[in-house]
């Protein structure tokens, strides 16, 4: 008798849209566990290496020149945060009481953001000792973490392939590396909320109900670490409605429960830091001004909003035109809509993060384009439409991303992106501008006793990297914070001299300027207050005279 033909083994197909290993139509599938167990491992397994690999090439870019001193273009803010990490492990481990040291002998407590970042540096300065690049490594381990989130949000969302695209768009980003290895609150931020935010999409679309509580503290601490970060909140709210209209009234509740404790906590703590600000001179707030509500909707619609600002950032500096291009192209044509509702509410995801960030950009242009790390808020979505556009433009008419041409495509849109855009421009964003800042603070580190007070003009004035590098404490001139304009030099040498007379009455003990002091309209500090070098020649000495910098030992009255 003649066998009946052997049945061949159930073929496996490639899904065109998320590369998932899938199992053809056959009605005996359910008697192959074992292959479809095999075939899931081996899926996992590739989607893990993938996911790996490009948690190693965020590694390289972040951790590429690590060890660079805070003198590049965010030179500014990084000192600020770094001299909290220090004053942390020096005078106080309260971390209700961030303090800088540029302001004087002190109390210097401001009113900041909650000090994440500034705190773990001050640790890793207790356990190794001091290094100034110690918080660039917090910030990069910070960018790790949003590159991890990123993708498992977008999985969530759109399918593994476009996680992989998202994640790797974000790890070349030139605007995510400079920032995620720039000792900032930044990275705290955006990696905190992201978390936060993916842990609550799992949580929405079936996950444990631990998650819940693991969100909201991810997500608060996000937004403490900086207000911004509150944006991405838009996503919660969003699936929080969806879950009212499908009447799941308890769920809906739990999260609203959880928004408010999360907003208490929020508003509890920046109020006490307002209450710092308003307490402690110089009576400084960190990021106080410049949005629409102190500069009138009037002169925000008069300068447009600032987005020739914002677009000669992006272009110059942060993005450049193939991350444009590809970001253009995702958001213009979206992925197909999926049949099941609950993924049809997922899918909506980024661009509910999108148009809460500008909502937010709105609000606070004058505040975000002149401190253009306030943007890191839009690198998640931007990330995922920069993904999306790179698979468009790869796969084009193909349905499945196996293809030769497909793969030379994604190869010429990486080697485009990453020579045009991303080699470039960090390197342009880590060029050393302060470093003659830093050369005068070690000059006066050098010259100065103990218990010194130094008074510092750095390259860029109202920078305060000249005392954060004497390792001593003091002011820059002019004096800053509050209402006080300490980027721009006084009108006259009269009112310098008694700024400095002032100083010196509260114990300053050290003068010292770099030759390139430049202030804020383009001024020389030695042409404009030669005058200033003047009277120092006549009433103090003279230490140190290269053609950097200028040291004088101050005398007191």
């Amino acid at each position: 008798m003649t066998k009946p033909p052997r049945k061949p083994s159930t073929p496996l197909r490639i899904a065109p849209d998320d590369l998932q290993l899938a199992p053809a139509e056959d009605p005996q599938r359910e008697q192959q566990p074992a292959g479809w167990a095999i075939a899931a491992r081996n899926y996992l397994n590739l989607d893990m290496s993938i996911l790996l690999g490009i948690l190693i090439i965020a590694i390289v870019f972040r951790f590429h020149r690590i060890t660079l001193p805070l003198v590049d273009g965010f030179s500014w803010r990084e000192i600020s945060t770094a001299m909290m990490a220090d004053n942390f492990r020096e005078r106080s481990w309260n971390i209700f009481f961030p303090e800088v040291s540029w302001t004087g002998p002190g109390p210097s407590y401001q009113g900041r953001e909650f000090q994440i970042v500034s705190y773990l540096t001050a640790l890793l300065y207790q356990l190794f000792g001091w290094h100034d690049w110690f918080g660039r490594v917090v910030a990069a381990l910070f960018g790790l973490v949003t590159v991890f989130s990123l993708h498992r949000l977008t999985a969530l969302c759109w399918g593994e392939m476009h996680a992989h695209a998202a994640a790797l768009a974000y790890a070349l980003m030139p605007a995510a590396i400079q920032i995620d290895s720039s000792v900032l609150p930044d990275p705290a931020m955006l990696a905190l909320v992201t978390l936060g935010v993916w842990l609550f999409v799992k949580y929405w679309a079936g996950g444990s109900g631990w998650l819940l509580p693991l969100a909201t503290v991810s997500f608060s601490l996000g937004a403490l670490s900086k207000p911004p970060g509150i944006a991405a909140g838009a996503v919660i709210f969003y699936l929080m409605v969806c879950w009212i209209l499908e009447k799941k009234w308890k769920p809906a509740g739990l999260v609203f429960l959880s928004g408010l404790l999360s907003l208490a906590i929020i508003g509890a703590y920046f109020s006490w830091a307002i209450y710092l600000a308003r307490s402690y001179p110089p009576f400084h707030f960190a990021g106080s001004g410049g949005y629409i509500w102190d500069y009138g909707v009037g002169t925000y619609v008069k300068d447009r909003f600032y987005f020739q600002s914002a677009w000669n950032t992006s272009v110059l500096w942060f993005y450049g035109y193939p991350f444009l291009l590809l970001f253009a192209v995702g958001l213009w044509m979206p992925p197909s809509r999926a049949e099941d509702p609950k993924q049809r509410a997922l899918s909506t995801i980024p661009y509910i993060w999108l148009a809460a960030a500008l909502v937010l950009y709105l609000a606070a242009a004058g505040e975000i384009t002149s401190n253009v790390w306030n943007l890191h808020i839009f690198h998640v979505p931007a990330a995922i439409f920069c993904g999306h556009g790179a698979l468009l433009l790869a796969k084009l008419s193909s349905k499945t991303v196996l293809n030769p041409t497909v793969v030379l495509r994604s190869i010429c849109i990486l080697i485009v992106a990453v020579g045009w855009s991303t080699l470039p421009l960090v390197r342009t964003m880590k060029k050393p501008i302060a470093m003659n800042g830093k050369l005068l603070g070690e000059e006066l580190a050098r010259l100065a006793q103990p218990g010194d007070l130094v008074v510092a003009i750095a390259p860029d004035v109202g920078d305060p990297v000249a005392v954060y590098y004497s390792r001593a404490r003091g002011w820059v001139f002019p004096p800053g914070g509050g209402d006080a304009e300490w980027s721009k030099f006084v009108a006259d040498d009269a009112t310098a001299i008694a700024q400095l007379e002032e100083l010196r009455a509260q114990g300053a003990d050290l003068f010292g300027v770099a030759k390139n002091a430049t202030d804020n309209e383009g001024r020389l500090f030695i042409e404009h207050h030669g005058g200033v070098v003047d009277y120092l020649d006549r009433t103090a000495t003279k230490l140190a005279d290269s053609d950097k910098l200028l040291v004088y030992k101050i005398t007191r009255p």
